[in-house]
C-alpha cells in the first residue's frame, strides 16, 4: 500500500473526528474512563474497519496496518486533547465542576508548555498501543479472509 495524500487525509479526518467525540464523552463522569480506554486502545481498528468497508484501503502487509494504527492513535489523541483540555479547564475555572477532580486540578495549574508536552507524550503512547491493535486487526482480517 502506498500512503498517498488522500489516504493520509482520510485517516486524519476519521481520527480527529473520533478523538473529538471521545473528548466530549470523556467529560461525562463514570463514562470517561471507558471512553479514554477506548481512545488509547481501539481507535485504530475502528478507523481501519471503516476505511476497508468503504474501499479506501486494503491491508496487504503488517507494516501497512502498523503505520495506519500509529497514525490513527497519535492524531486521535491530539484531537482528543484539543477538545478535552480546554473544556475541562473552562468548566473547572468558571463553573467549579469537573468529571475528574485530579485531572481538573492538574490542567488548571499546568503551564501551556507542560500541557503540550503531556499531550504529545500521551499521543505517542496512544500511537504505540494503536499500532499494536492495528497489527492485531490485520491478523483478524487475514483470518476472516481465509
Amino acid at each position: 500500500m502506498n500512503f498517498d495524500l488522500t489516504l493520509l487525509r482520510q485517516i486524519s479526518i476519521l481520527s480527529v473526528f473520533f478523538g473529538a467525540v471521545t473528548g466530549l464523552i470523556t467529560l461525562i463522569p463514570f463514562v470517561g474512563t471507558f471512553s479514554l480506554t477506548f481512545l488509547i486502545c481501539f481507535i485504530a481498528p475502528l478507523v481501519i474497519w471503516i476505511l476497508i468497508k468503504y474501499g479506501c484501503i486494503s491491508l496487504n502487509s503488517i507494516k501497512d496496518s502498523i503505520i495506519t494504527g500509529a497514525l490513527a492513535g497519535f492524531i486521535s489523541y491530539l484531537g482528543f486533547s484539543i477538545i478535552y483540555i480546554p473544556v475541562t479547564v473552562i468548566l473547572y475555572k468558571f463553573f467549579g465542576i469537573s468529571s475528574n477532580y485530579g485531572i481538573a486540578l492538574t490542567l488548571n495549574n499546568a503551564s501551556f508548555f507542560i500541557l503540550v508536552v503531556l499531550s504529545v507524550f500521551m499521543g505517542v503512547l496512544s500511537a504505540t498501543v494503536n499500532a499494536f491493535t492495528g497489527f492485531l486487526t490485520f491478523y483478524v482480517i487475514d483470518l476472516i479472509r481465509k
